[in-house]
């Protein structure tokens, strides 16, 4: 019996016995049901480590409008950047040392559906959250290193799930403009509240940005969700979302260029860059609770998308006539779910809650990478269909031996299945076959605690990140490269269960020797093995009256095994925030982000500048009467002190059309000028 098979048998044991032990405590299914009246329970969500946080809607709705992903600062140690001079496209993520470029060590979900794209024309985990309205989140759950078994594939930074909401009690039209010829227009509501919950929501989004070449930034955005309960003891929800976007992006620039006067700081060598994509997706949740303690719960979605993204970033380097255009296309189904068991009650005496769940991924995927000038096909470079599939059961038990000792582990097994078929002939060597892989991760927590307002906890986990198929198939490569973390920290409350809430945390991530794929070139890049390791430290919650904080400081030391830097990996973020709310309806938040200096290549010689932007946002309930509903009008300053400052940044060879020869150059994406936006809300 293979590895792979042992594991799927470990698993189907340990999940037997856990619903065996489930029954032994569970209570009698015939016992009478009784009807209680629904109760609100406010209080603070367990968690199994010190990283682990959830961000409620109110700390969201404050954010800049116009990017989702400004909702990811409010998560300590985590910076998203724009990546093309272009808005339309996904954005680059760092958290934990990992530049995960578009989501490759970052797994994101939206009420448990995952976002990662596979095996992606761009790249690896690709992650645009552009279909995501900020207005219909009602949380983002957080989960840093990879230590819960529910969590899977690119989960080894973290893991982030948007949870939507079910109802808006009152619904909101929205206008709001701003500088760069920027709207936004928001309808949100709730036609029925009460047995079946629905919720729509309509956005429309459009900038040209401060380019010299104007973004054309259209973004179309469709939300509904109805939520029912069936019987006294369930809850399905059903949700569908559509986005359609394209622009034009200024692309990565070189410094010598700014440097010189010959380009703008806002230009770009090559205007015709840019892109569309669609995105539509449908879910289903369903739960059932027992009378016994237990639930019941199965998940299903399924999602169509398309990109074609139009890119140069070496100008006329390979092409000195037409240029190093690229064109990525990339067109897919996914769909999937997952279902399982979780029961609660006592084993031998102690309070127990055992989970087993099975989770299910298939991607249907067609990818292509070919030249383009001015947006218009000249060649293909590879051309792939590929079905990739995943299977994953997963087992997790919490026990409390003691009131202040909690455990909390499981495992969690992945078996993939990959086939490449190369469409392309004239394409020489192009990756195709078939093959397939599994792997085994234990999962480990100690909570212990409550003591006078503090928690302390241990964490050992191992997560993974899947490959691209091209690079799965390839003779010698590691089609799934595992990662190991380790964490132990702190969360206390030194001024009462209402106060500040200070956590810190020590954490560890080594990652195995893998292969890339890298989709701007159709090649396999071979990486060895890293280790990122840093401390974090972060405050949020209420100071004084009206005053909140929320703030973070975190350090990494982020190198490749045999001590050379890992590109582009952060050592030092910040991240700050001041609100108040003031008499008569006003909240005004200050915040600060900050991005320290990174290695751009690995012998340390060239590094990126440090940075730090603030914003300012304001919003005001207008002492207006109406017949229907209230007005609030919002006021939102991005980079408030006009700082000049960069987004993306690389080192790497390029060569513009009046040079006779590449040069090595910083190539970067600037960051936004200040840029000011305000608009109304009509809430209804």
């Amino acid at each position: 019996m293979n590895s792979t098979s042992s594991s799927w048998v470990g698993c189907v044991i340990g999940g037997m016995a856990l619903l065996i032990g489930g029954a032994a405590f569970a209570h009698d299914p015939d016992d009478g049901i009784v009807d209680v009246p629904e109760v609100s329970i406010v209080g603070t969500r367990p968690v199994a480590a010190s990283s682990q946080q959830f961000i409620p809607d109110k700390e969201i709705l404050l954010q800049p409008q116009g990017r989702p992903a400004q909702i990811l600062r409010l998560i300590p140690g985590f910076i998203a950047v724009e990546h093309s001079g272009g808005a339309g496209k996904a954005d680059q993520y760092f958290l934990r040392g990992f530049d995960a470029d578009h989501g490759t060590d970052v797994a994101f979900y939206t009420d448990g559906m995952p976002i990662n794209l596979r095996t992606h024309a761009h790249g690896q985990g690709y992650t645009d959250l552009n279909f995501i309205i900020p207005e219909t989140i009602e949380g983002v759950d957080v989960s840093k290193g990879a230590y819960l078994p529910e969590y899977g594939d690119f989960a080894t930074a973290g893991a982030v799930n948007f949870r939507t909401r079910q109802v808006v009690q009152e619904g909101v039209a929205q206008a709001a403009g701003g500088q760069f010829d920027t709207q936004r227009y928001l309808l949100m509501f709730s036609p029925t509240k009460e047995r079946v919950r629905t919720l729509f929501a309509a956005e429309g989004y459009y900038t040209n940005g401060p380019f010299e070449n104007g973004n054309r930034y259209f973004r179309t955005n469709l939300f509904g969700k109805m939520t029912t309960n069936l019987t006294g003891r369930d809850e399905l929800s059903l949700t569908g979302t559509f986005l359609k976007s394209q622009w034009n992006g200024s692309g990565e620039i070189p410094f010598r260029g700014v440097t010189d006067g010959t380009l703008g700081r806002f230009g770009a060598i090559d205007p015709s860059e840019g892109g569309n994509t669609l995105r539509s997706t449908a879910r289903l949740n369903y739960h059932y609770d027992t009378t016994s303690g237990g639930q019941f719960f199965a998940n299903a979605y399924g999602q169509y998308y398309r990109l074609d993204l139009f890119t140069n970033f070496t100008f006329f380097l390979n092409d000195p006539v037409n240029g190093d255009g690229i064109q990525q296309s990339d067109r897919r189904v996914i769909y999937g779910g997952d279902l399982g068991y979780k029961q609660q009650g006592e084993v031998l005496g102690l309070p127990t809650t055992g989970t087993v769940g099975f989770q299910t991924r298939v991607d249907d995927i067609h990818v292509r990478l070919g030249t383009q000038t001015t947006r218009m096909p000249t060649g293909t470079t590879t051309d792939s269909n590929i079905l990739e599939a995943s299977y994953a059961p997963f087992v997790k038990v919490e026990v409390e031996p003691t009131p202040w000792v909690k455990l909390v582990g499981g495992l969690r097994a992945e078996t993939f299945t990959f086939d490449v078929r190369n469409r392309c002939t004239s394409c020489a060597e192009q990756p195709a076959g078939r093959t397939s892989s599994g792997i085994v991760l234990p999962k480990m927590n100690l909570i212990l605690g409550p003591w006078a307002g503090n928690e302390f906890f241990a964490n050992y986990g191992e997560g993974y990140h899947s490959n691209d198929a091209r690079s799965a198939v390839s003779p010698g490569s590691s089609p799934l490269a595992r990662a190991k973390s380790y964490e132990v920290g702190v969360r206390s409350k030194p001024w009462g269960p209402e106060g500040v809430e200070v956590t810190a945390t020590l954490w560890r991530v080594d990652l195995k020797s893998e292969l890339l794929f890298v989709g701007d070139e159709g090649t396999t890049e071979i990486r060895g093995p890293s280790r990122r390791e840093g401390v974090e430290v972060a405050a949020r919650g209420q100071v004084w009256g009206p005053l909140q904080v929320n703030g973070s400081v975190t350090w990494t030391k982020a190198e490749f095994r045999n001590g050379d830097a890992i590109p582009l990996a952060p050592e030092l973020i910040g991240y700050g925030a001041l609100l108040l709310r003031w008499p008569e309806g006003l909240t005004s938040q200050l915040q600060a982000t900050y991005l320290g200096e990174r290695s751009l290549i690995e012998d340390r010689s060239v590094k990126s500048p440090s940075w730090i932007t603030f914003d300012l946002s304001e919003r005001y309930q207008l002492p207006v009467k109406l017949s229907q509903g209230r007005l609030e009008a919002f006021l939102f300053i991005q980079n408030l002190f006009n700082t000049e400052w960069e987004q993306a940044i690389f080192s790497f060879g390029s060569q513009r059309r009046n040079e006779a020869a590449p040069v090595n150059d910083i190539h970067f994406v600037p960051g936004n000028p200040r840029m000011v936006m305000g608009g109304i809300s009509w809430y209804f």
